[in-house]
């Protein structure tokens, strides 16, 4: 049977199709070839359409079918990744109300402080896990308030990962994991927060109805058939936010397994059996992919909005029609520490790790008759590893201590600058493996549907392609470039 996993990313929508009986991914394609649109019509703001996913999933389902070659009924369950924290409305006809305000927008901030505030912190930690801070629920309160006319006409919210669930099978539904991403569930009630809803003054109606991560979720109408080229009638057997999917990918299921990634955001993910959270929600605490009530499995998220978004940014202004490959060739160049010139990565909205300080990015000891471009790229990415180390030691307080962390060689691991000053900064050894968020959500469907009995079945052809160790010898240098980092960060924080 053949297992197909679509990944909804910021930057683009990728699909995989994986044999379930060998794990190998036959086919992938992403579109757009270059990034999507984000729109940001004033500072901290950022919008997508969602018709762009659906457009682009087309796109990338039909490249996967043409290489493969196979019978649509040959594809037995369908898998959903997407971006997290996105706000999707819709009206009673279904139709969008307006553009999904996307994860990385700042714009609700200050409405979720005021309401962490006016609940109290307390209530809110021990009910959420997190402050409602700039997360889905808050977003819906910054319509509420300024887009009256939009909010009227609100039948449902979604997810991303829902409203591409409810394009393919007719169905609008959710999950748990889903709602703890919004800050909508309640983990000591163990139902959707009513707390957060009757503050924000949101009828519980707007939310969807709830499903199981793993179980049968919807089939494809037969208007998603004869758009997308696949069989009517199959399953939709998985959905989850992109990082417990990326977790879920790297078989990142136990307490003390971590995950990470490095996109167009950066995140460190945690797995805990305890419910733990940080207390001035810096790092957020969610439902993992196999959380339940009486066994729980919290995944600890720490989110850097500025990495891959400040490599591509870099690549742009440099305007020498640079690969990625070139760029990560020339900060091996240069030494560690970029001598003297170091970068704050936070320029891609607020960033919840300050607070949900919104510092914007910053070079600091630029030297006209030192540096060149090279510094450049490899300042930038010592500045990313920098900022999730600075992350990962407020992780320490929710109990994450990761001696290994897992990742897929994609993105920015693929620098050799970028792994090995992570692992040597934080002392982790790095292990790289043969997939990605899309064929993850592809074996999570293969879980979902019971073509694999258990998570080891479903992972037991993971390969592991590279272990990257710690250079001892060289963690004098990296703290050092790390404590200049660190004093520039204190400067605006």
């Amino acid at each position: 049977m053949y297992l197909l996993g679509f990944d909804i990313g910021s930057s683009s929508v990728k699909a995989s199709l994986v044999l379930g009986e060998s794990g190998e991914c036959i086919a992938s394609a992403f579109y757009p070839r270059q990034e999507m649109q984000i729109t940001a019509l004033q500072p901290g703001w950022a919008e997508q359409e969602p018709e762009l996913w659906w457009k682009n999933l087309k796109l990338a389902l039909a490249d996967v079918l043409t290489v493969s070659g196979i019978k649509p009924e040959a594809v037995g369950a369908i898998g959903i990744s997407y971006q997290m924290h996105g706000l999707i409305m819709v009206d009673r006809n279904r139709q969008l109300i307006r553009p999904s305000i996307i994860w990385c927008d700042s714009r609700a901030a200050r409405l979720g402080e005021k309401a962490f505030a006016e609940i109290g912190g307390e209530r809110c930690l021990s009910h959420l896990l997190n402050s409602p801070g700039n997360f889905t629920a808050s977003k819906l309160k910054w319509v509420m308030e300024n887009e009256p006319g939009n909010f009227d006409r609100l039948d449902k919210i979604m997810l991303p990962g829902d409203y591409v669930a409810l394009k393919l099978t007719g169905e609008i539904c959710t999950t748990v994991t889903g709602l703890s991403e919004g800050i909508l569930w309640d983990f000591r009630e163990n139902s959707p927060a009513r707390l957060l809803l009757d503050h924000y003054g949101f009828d519980s109606s707007v939310i969807p109805k709830l499903v199981p991560v793993f179980g049968e979720q919807g089939r494809l109408s037969r208007e998603a058939a004869a758009e997308t080229g696949l069989a009517e009638g199959t399953p939709v057997c998985y959905r989850a936010g992109d990082q417990p999917n990326n977790a879920l990918s790297l078989n990142v299921l136990n307490p003390g397994e971590v995950a990470t990634t490095a996109g167009t955001s950066g995140v460190v993910y945690g797995v805990s059996e305890e419910i733990l959270f940080d207390p001035a929600s810096r790092v957020n605490t969610f439902a993992h992919v196999n959380h339940t009530a009486e066994k729980p499995r919290m995944g600890v998220l720490l989110c850097i909005n500025g990495t891959g978004i400040l490599n591509s940014w870099m690549k742009k202004v440099a305007g020498e029609n640079l690969t990625y490959d070139d760029m990560n060739r020339l900060a091996g160049e240069i030494a560690i520490g970029s001598e003297g010139l170091s970068i704050l990565p936070f320029g891609n909205g607020a960033e919840r790790v300050l607070k949900n300080r919104e510092t914007g990015a910053g070079i600091y000891g630029l030297n006209f008759n030192i540096h060149r471009t090279a510094h450049l790229f490899r300042a930038a990415q010592e500045g990313i590893v920098f900022s999730l180390k600075y992350g990962m030691d407020i992780m320490e307080n929710t109990g994450i201590h990761p001696s290994v962390i897992r990742a897929g060689k994609a993105n920015m691991f693929l620098s050799p600058v970028f792994r090995e000053t992570l692992a040597g900064i934080s002392g982790a050894v790095i292990e790289l493996y043969n997939t990605d968020g899309s064929i993850g959500a592809a074996r999570g469907a293969g879980i979902g549907s019971g073509f694999y009995p258990s998570f080891g079945d479903a992972f037991r052809n993971l390969k592991k392609l590279e272990t990257i160790d710690p250079d001892h010898s060289k963690t004098a240098r990296y703290q050092e470039a790390y404590q200049r980092w660190l004093d520039h960060l204190k400067g605006i924080v």
